[in-house]
């Protein structure tokens, strides 16, 4: 009988042991917790806060990380899969620096000539053909290296499907398309009928988008395109692709798509070659998240389209060299300039901060259809000072648009942009341009 007693006396002591050393180990474990979520609170606070400094701290950066980044520049390529031939219709040099947050797209038109006598051009000799010939991105790597005189390692090549799934992936893009495009082709199943204005765009109607070049051909045998002022065929649609890119690019950074980073790593995989490994990639995504858009500077490479019976009957796009040389300075060595760290140096043509606002020749446009807005725009620019050298109608537009066509500079810019209380500031440099900016009033014009 005692003995029973004793057994369940020992029991009862063993049991209490056993708690005591539970709550002890339930301590240190909340207390490690505690310490580690405090030592990740102030890692995260060094790193920059938010998002960006939760996900830096999450692959192991520390607040010397960043400074330590430099710009990344990437060949884009985007090959078209719908035909026998892998042509890169699109072709971008993109660049990104995430200490300044702002990054560069620069289209270069698909016909731009690789050779060196433009009286016998064949077409093989077009950029766009580089690809096809052996399957591989380097040719057209080292040509564009050439022909912009960067020296761009990386490239991206995106296939037609990549972008139609990324779209559907993130539950589509707002997107506001410029104009009326309706465009019928059997023979590729391609039937495009999008209205222009504001509205969200599945993967579908986003491939339809970026296809779109110039409309069927009415009653009256005429085939509409895209504005003068805007870019007529292959630059309308390359000014095109580089809004989508901006506002795909500014919907799949927004904090509630993180959790289909599993999917939208699974599209790449399937549908993206590229010489960008995952460790390089990792050590700029904390700090991508938290990029803005507006801090895009696009432009397509300047140049000229001879006339046919100059260039063996091929069409081709020649490079402007002077005014090409210009706008990449403008665009990838501004950032180097500030900081004193380029040998490489601008162009005396090209305006400084010292420039007047009176200085500055505008053209002025009315996309709007409402007569009323042209004049509206008209006096709100001249009160700040600004001459308008030119007004005038052209084809409808559904977004304004402030277009950089000399070398005025990213500020003075967004200083027409704060008068005007709207528009999309781009750059399409041209060397016979009588005017620094055109201004097309759009429908979003208040």
């Amino acid at each position: 009988m005692k003995t029973k007693q004793i057994d369940k006396k020992e029991s009862k002591r063993n049991k209490r042991k056993k708690k005591k050393a539970l709550k002890r180990i339930l301590l240190v474990i909340i207390l490690i917790l505690l310490v580690s979520i405090g030592w990740f609170t102030y890692k995260t606070h060094k790193n920059g806060g938010g998002l960006s400094g939760m996900l830096a701290t999450a692959v192991g950066h520390d607040e010397n990380t960043k400074k330590n980044l430099k710009e990344i520049k990437v060949l884009i390529l985007g090959v078209s899969t719908d035909i026998d031939s892998e042509l890169t219709d699109t072709i971008m040099v993109a660049s990104y620096n995430p200490n300044t947050q702002k990054a560069n797209l620069l289209s270069i038109p698909r016909d731009t000539f690789t050779g060196k006598n433009t009286s016998r051009a064949v077409a093989s000799q077009k950029i766009n053909a580089l690809y096809n010939m052996t399957r591989t991105p380097q040719k057209t790597l080292e040509a564009v290296n050439e022909i912009t005189g960067l020296n761009i390692e990386y490239y991206v090549i995106v296939r037609t499907e990549a972008l139609i799934k990324l779209v559907d992936a993130i539950g589509g893009v707002e997107f506001n398309v410029p104009i009326d495009m309706k465009y019928d082709d059997p023979t590729q199943d391609l039937h495009i009928n999008l209205k222009a204005g504001m509205q969200k765009l599945d993967g579908e109607k986003a491939e339809h988008l970026l296809r779109f070049r110039h409309s069927n051909v009415d009653k009256k045998g005429i085939m509409t395109t895209y504005p003068t002022e805007y870019g007529n065929d292959d630059f309308g649609r390359m000014r095109t692709q580089r809004d989508f890119i901006a506002a795909t690019l500014k919907q799949t950074l927004k904090p509630s798509n993180i959790f289909k980073i599993g999917e939208i790593l699974e599209i790449a995989h399937e549908n993206v070659e590229t010489n960008l490994e995952l460790s390089f990639i990792k050590d700029y995504i904390p700090y991508a998240v938290e990029f803005n858009s507006e801090n895009m500077t696009t432009a397509t490479l300047p140049g000229t389209t001879p006339d046919m019976q100059e260039t063996n009957n091929v069409s081709i796009f020649v490079m402007d060299k002077k005014a090409a040389k210009e706008l990449i300075q403008s665009m990838f060595y501004t950032d180097e300039l500030e900081d004193g760290n380029s040998n490489n140096t601008i162009s005396n043509n090209i305006t400084t901060d010292d420039t007047t606002t009176s200085e500055i020749k505008i053209e002025l446009l009315n996309g709007s259809g409402d007569k009323t807005k042209l004049e509206k725009a008209k006096e709100m620019l001249e009160e700040k000072g600004y001459n308008i050298t030119k007004k005038g109608q052209t084809s409808s537009i559904a977004k304004t648009i402030i277009t950089n066509k000399k070398n005025v500079t990213d500020e003075e810019l967004k200083k027409i942009q704060n008068t005007i209380g709207i528009g999309t500031i781009s750059t399409n440099k041209s060397s016979t341009s009588l005017v620094d900016v055109t201004i097309v009033i759009g429908k979003d014009f208040k």
